[in-house]
């Protein structure tokens, strides 16, 4: 009885496993509404699985590392939207498993370990089903300090240098997928390093990260340096520009941060008892375990709070601080129950759920709205409640339910659904002369539609900009060469997405530039929330022969 009532440490890394593999495997069984700028991860993967060079082919203002682990799951899938939820499958077991070991390097209890670990699924990995670069460079970042923390605790010398070596490899593989998480990975490792340097006489490790480091680094930059790298990567540079502002920076961590803040609070002052009020201040330096838990925690929510300024969408990408934190206080904050007990574990559990219900009540609200009906609908203005305190006058959102949305049908759409007036604009699309029949049209395809690219056949130019973004991904150079190939009428079909509430995610001088030399002849909704995006389609204003485009010279 006893041995049900206290599970063995066997039986919680099973039930750990099945956590990981189950949160991770559930976006699988279900079709998506198109998110935003998951356009941009369909294309970088595209241009790689056509076997294109990363800025001699097409260029963009960080590393490619991102990019890698959806493009072979297109060699194996095919370059489809699905494709990538699978790609996020993969990074969410990574995560998942990488996350775990870390917190065995800790000795964190069976208990305790296994609801950090369910938090950690819970909160971070169990909505995210795409890919994005600033969920992956934290994967990457996660999976390096995993190896770092590795090569300090490991008895095998060799090991060890092994486990450092790779985890420099893996901290500027997030640099190279992102710049700001990655150079805040490489602060704290240097940190946890240099503290087992300078606290435990532990040199070697820090010296073997760095030459992973560095060897890494010249492995993934020097190919690129004829290709223009130098040009396209954002270092601060002209005309690229830092995002690092100070005045955010304090605007967001005084202004609100409410939880990384208390979070950052408990953890100190749990540090300050460690110290017994700074009179032993030399033992806790020294428990070289405890003290460099107590870093990592303490750089991940320094890390979370910096990192939502830098990198801002999606609003929640820093939201992993939360695990970090809770396992941390579950470890040292004195209690009186144990947590490696069945019943005190499975109460912590369904506590641990209804604290992140907001993740999953989604799915289960279909089901509350038929059993507990609104008190009145926003059109009912004889009732007034939250749903219709206040009347929507946006008259730019022409908004379809998102009940309303439906799949395409085509291949590479495949696993997403759209409003009904995108679609219907796609296939009017694919029905025009200039589309239709045509075995290599030239299109300029400046929307949201990327995987238009494999279903209507066209070529990919090169070298261009990833993305349109202007001031991010391009500058007045590219928008100077695309509206001279459009003076030039060179394309067969252009399309442009409007987005009035974005600053130049799209050029509006190239719009510009096609008002005046192209003929618009139809424009459709965008695929996005809100839907107050238009696609735009344009063609020539009259018969002419396509121009030969001019060459771009490498930067």
């Amino acid at each position: 009885m006893n041995n049900l009532l206290t599970p063995s440490d066997r039986k919680i890394s099973i039930a750990e496993i099945i956590v990981i593999v189950g949160f991770s495997l559930f976006p699988l069984f279900f079709q998506y509404p198109y998110r935003v700028n998951i356009f941009l991860s369909w294309e970088g993967a595209y241009r790689l699985y056509l076997g294109q060079v990363p800025y001699k082919d097409f260029g963009l203002p960080m590393g490619f590392a991102y990019w890698v682990v959806p493009a072979v799951f297109f060699k194996i899938f095919g370059p489809y939207m699905f494709s990538l939820v699978k790609a996020q499958v993969f990074i969410n077991l990574v995560a998942g498993f990488a996350f775990r070991s870390l917190l065995k390097q800790f000795d964190l209890l069976g208990g305790p370990r296994f609801l950090s670990v369910l938090l950690f699924c819970l909160s971070y990995s169990f909505f995210n089903f795409w890919p994005w670069y600033n969920h992956s460079v934290f994967v990457y970042e996660l999976v390096g300090l995993l190896f770092v923390t590795k090569s300090i605790f490991t008895e095998n010398r060799r090991a060890g240098y092994a486990y450092a070596f790779l985890g420099g490899f893996f901290v500027f593989v997030s640099f190279f997928t992102k710049q700001d998480g990655g150079a805040l990975a490489l602060l704290l490792s240097l940190a946890i390093l240099g503290y087992q340097a300078i606290g435990q006489r532990k040199f070697a490790p820090v010296v073997v990260f760095v030459i992973g480091f560095a060897v890494t680094a010249m492995a993934l930059v020097l190919p690129f340096l004829s290709h223009g790298i130098g040009y396209w990567f954002n270092y601060g540079q002209p005309p690229h520009y830092s995002r690092v502002s100070m005045h955010d920076l304090l605007d967001e961590i005084l202004g609100a941060s409410q939880w990384a803040k208390f979070y950052l609070v408990l953890v100190l002052i749990i540090g300050f008892v460690k110290t017994d009020s700074f009179r032993n201040i030399k033992g806790f330096f020294q428990d070289s375990k405890a003290f460099t838990f107590f870093l990592l925690t303490c750089g991940i929510l320094v890390q979370a709070l910096i990192i939502q300024v830098t990198s801002y969408t999606p609003p929640d990408n820093n939201i992993y601080f939360h695990s970090f934190a809770f396992a941390y206080l579950i470890t040292f904050v004195p209690a009186s129950f144990n947590l490696n007990r069945l019943v005190p574990l499975g109460l912590a559990v369904v506590l641990l759920f209804f604290w992140w219900s907001g993740v999953y009540y989604k799915y289960v609200q279909r089901i509350v709205d038929r059993v507990f009906p609104r008190t009145a609908e926003v059109t009912d203005r004889n009732i007034v409640s939250r749903n219709n305190f206040m009347v929507n006058t946006d008259s730019t959102t022409l908004d379809v339910d998102m009940a309303e949305w439906k799949s395409s049908g085509l291949k590479a759409f495949s696993g997403v659904y759209m409003p009904v007036p995108t679609i219907e604009g796609i296939n009017r699309l694919m029905e025009m002369p200039e589309i239709k029949g045509k075995e290599k049209p030239k299109v300029l395809n400046m929307t949201e539609l990327t995987p238009l690219a494999h279903e209507i056949g066209y070529e990919l130019e090169t070298p261009r900009p990833l993305w349109y973004h202007l001031n991010v991904a391009m500058f007045d150079k590219e928008v100077s060469l695309f509206c001279d190939l459009i003076s030039e009428q060179y394309y067969d079909v252009v399309l442009f997405e409007d987005v009035a509430m974005l600053n130049n995610f799209y050029p509006y001088a190239v719009q510009d530039c096609l008002k005046e030399h192209y003929e618009r002849v139809d424009t459709f909704l965008a695929p996005r929330r809100p839907t107050n995006a238009t696609i735009e389609v344009y063609v020539r204003r009259k018969a002419s022969t396509a121009a030969s485009a001019p060459t771009q010279t490498t930067p």
